[in-house]
């Protein structure tokens, strides 16, 4: 079992390095889009997004508990795509209505993860998770902001510490951080 992160910034190719790893591995890929379409922009971004995926990709859509979401509906397939993660935790947010405290929402990001960990360490797929590093530009003026950020961070790190490779993308080009075993992109 192959597990890779891919971060970086905004429009930096992460999804597209993904689908090309997907496509590159073979056989059946289940695509499972965190995104909701909170309003028009966004219904945009997640339409051209649907059109970058082969049509015979299975997409499972889920905004939270995605590991046993995952696990119910991976079927056959052979290689699991994230995208991804920095949704995820925004929608984990939404989900306690901006009501919560930092330690409710930091035990929820942390619950979310861990489960999708145990999704990967219990499944003979591949994973490709695709999130956002947002921590390398200024501090937030708000509190939310930067309790959502550090979250993001947080999780982004236990993500890195349990997959096999993470790769930060600078302009379309992929930098390997970790490497260990396989070598999808120099294959």
């Amino acid at each position: 079992m192959k597990s890779i992160l891919i971060t970086g910034g905004a429009r930096s190719g992460k999804s597209r390095l993904a689908l090309e790893l997907a496509t590159k591995a073979g056989g059946e890929v289940l695509f499972v889009a965190t995104a909701e379409a909170g309003d028009d922009e966004m219904e945009q971004r997640i339409e051209a997004h649907r059109k970058t995926r082969p049509k015979d990709w299975k997409t499972l859509e889920a905004t939270t508990h995605i590991g046993s979401r995952i696990a119910a509906g991976i079927g056959g397939a052979k290689t699991v795509i994230i995208d991804c993660i920095t949704l995820l935790v925004n929608n984990i947010f939404e989900e306690h209505g901006g009501k919560a405290s930092a330690a409710a929402l930091e035990k929820a990001v942390t619950a979310e993860i861990t489960e999708l960990l145990q999704c990967i360490k219990k499944t003979k797929a591949d994973f490709i998770i695709v999130t956002n590093e947002v921590g390398l530009g200024i501090i937030p003026g708000d509190r939310i902001s930067r309790l959502y950020r550090d979250l993001l961070g947080k999780a982004n790190r236990m993500l890195a510490e349990h997959v096999n490779e993470v790769y930060f993308m600078v302009a379309g080009i992929p930098l390997a951080v970790k490497k260990n075993c396989y070598r999808l992109i120099d294959s």
